[in-house]
C-alpha cells in the first residue's frame, strides 16, 4: 500500500470505531509502522469518525514529529503505541478504543480469560487488564510494557482496550473480536452460568487450526 492508501484506510477504520460505538467523541487512536523509524497515527482533539487523509500525523520511534497538517499534533498516547512497536517487532499497526463492553471489564479489573468462545480462543487467547496508568503519561506505555510481549490484545484499568497485529485490518479485527468476546462473557455473568471449554477442547482447537502462537493462547492472566 502507499502511503496515502494507509491514512486513507485509517480514516475508514475511525469511522468504523466511531459508527459501532467503540469511541465517544475525540477518543481512541490507532496508527500503522512505516519502517523502523516512522510511524503514521491518528491526530489528537479530533473525532475519528470524521478524518480525511490530511489529518494523519507521522512521528519517529523518539515521538518527534515528521510531518503535521496545519493545526494537527500527534495523538498524546502514541508512546503507549511506540512502546508496543518496541516489544513487539512483528506488530504493524495498533488500536486503542474504548468499547463498552470491554471498557466495563476493564473498569471492573476483570481479565477476560475464559475459554467461552472458540472464535475468541483462536483469534485472541487471553485477554490481561494493564495496571491503571494516568493517560497521556509514561506510566502508560510501562503499564502496557508488562503484558505486551505475551498477549495479543489487552484492557486498559478504568481506561479502554488494546488491539495490535500485523496490519491496520488485523489489529481493528482484534478489538472488534475484543468487545464481541467482552459483550458475551457479561451477558453469561447476567445469566450466571458460563461453561468454559475443557482443556482437552481448548487442545483441540489449536490442533485444528494448527496455531502457532499456543504459549500466548494457553496461558491464565496474571
Amino acid at each position: 500500500m502507499t502511503e496515502r492508501e494507509i491514512k486513507e484506510l485509517m480514516c475508514e477504520i475511525g469511522r468504523r470505531v466511531y459508527e459501532r460505538g467503540m469511541v465517544a467523541a475525540n477518543d481512541g487512536n490507532f496508527s500503522v509502522k512505516l519502517n523502523e523509524h516512522e510511524y503514521l497515527c491518528t491526530p489528537t482533539g479530533v473525532s475519528k469518525g470524521f478524518m480525511t487523509p490530511e489529518y494523519i500525523c507521522k512521528v519517529d520511534e523518539n515521538c518527534n514529529v515528521l510531518e503535521a497538517g496545519p493545526g494537527f499534533l500527534p495523538s498524546c498516547e502514541v508512546k503507549m503505541h511506540l512502546q508496543v512497536y518496541k516489544d513487539r517487532p512483528d506488530v504493524q499497526a495498533v488500536v486503542h478504543a474504548h468499547p463498552p463492553y470491554a471498557t466495563t471489564f476493564a473498569i471492573a479489573r476483570m481479565p477476560l480469560d475464559m475459554p467461552i468462545v472458540s472464535e475468541a480462543i483462536i483469534a485472541l487467547g487471553p485477554v490481561p487488564v494493564a495496571d491503571y496508568a494516568t493517560p497521556s503519561t509514561r506510566e502508560v506505555p510501562e503499564a502496557v510494557a508488562k503484558y505486551v510481549k505475551d498477549f495479543d490484545a489487552m484492557l486498559l484499568a478504568n481506561h479502554g482496550a488494546l488491539a495490535y497485529g500485523d496490519s491496520l485490518m488485523s489489529a481493528y479485527y482484534k478489538m472488534e473480536s475484543l468487545e464481541y468476546y467482552a459483550r458475551l462473557a457479561y451477558q453469561s455473568l447476567q445469566l450466571r452460568k458460563a461453561v468454559p471449554l475443557t482443556q482437552e477442547e481448548v487442545d483441540r482447537l489449536y490442533q485444528a487450526f494448527d496455531l502457532k502462537h499456543v504459549r500466548r493462547l494457553s496461558q491464565k492472566c496474571e
